[in-house]
């Protein structure tokens, strides 16, 4: 289990916690640092803080989703119900509020791992016949050709992919696929969506699967389905 936590005490809880029942631990203070150790690890839950600093939970779910399907428990002072419907719909699997009881704790963790073992095994690709995308080694191919991606226009790629057919709008996708979204105009978004759509094979004239709502924002949608 990866809990990632920057507050020491809630943190030290956690362990002992868990550890009394029977979970290995394994701790990052920050956004990144939960990345890579996520990464490295491949645990079979996440407790992600939100306010994290770097980047925050919202941002460390983005990353998390583009390499796997594990259940993720969020945890934060946050408790409104705008809160928690906006975590369930980036990928969440449940969500609690601080403070928590060791019974609540455990009950929801339980729950979250009953539901992925109904899951079947989890989602690491993307694949529509001409497009492929591994989550998990972060590698892109179009027609079984490897395209070389900057982080953000990976992340941007991938955003569109997990969401096909959905209309994200450029604040959303400046959250999601940005390392520090503060303060980035939505025109980063169509130029940065510009420069992923030549690397990927398609020019001005072809915008290919990623297309340009008018007024709305960008959506990707196969050609092949």
């Amino acid at each position: 289990m990866l809990v990632i936590e920057d507050e020491a005490d809630i943190r030290q809880l956690l362990r002992t916690l868990l550890e009394r029942e029977g979970y290995s631990v394994a701790e990052a203070l920050e956004g990144r640092d939960g990345v890579r150790q996520f990464h490295q690890t491949h645990p079979d839950i996440v407790i992600l803080d939100v306010g994290l600093p770097d980047l925050d939970g919202w941002q460390v779910l983005e990353r998390i989703r583009d390499m796997s399907d594990v259940p993720v428990l969020m945890l934060t002072a946050l408790g409104t119900e705008r809160d928690k419907v906006r975590g369930l719909n980036s990928g969440a699997d449940d969500y609690l509020t601080k403070p928590f009881s060791r019974v609540e704790l455990l009950a929801r963790l339980q729950a979250v791992g009953r539901r992925q073992v109904s899951k079947g095994e989890p989602v690491t690709t993307f694949d529509d016949g001409t497009l492929h995308i591994d989550f998990a080694h972060q590698e892109v191919t179009v027609d079984g050709t490897t395209i070389i991606l900057t982080p953000t226009e990976y992340r941007l790629l991938a955003t569109l992919a997990r969401h096909q057919g959905q209309v994200l709008s450029s604040d959303q996708l400046i959250e999601l696929a940005w390392d520090d979204p503060s303060g980035l105009a939505p025109s980063r978004v169509k130029y940065a969506v510009l420069r992923l759509r030549r690397k990927l094979g398609w020019d001005e004239s072809d915008e290919g699967p990623i297309e340009t709502v008018r007024g709305f924002g960008y959506r990707y949608r196969s050609r092949n389905r």
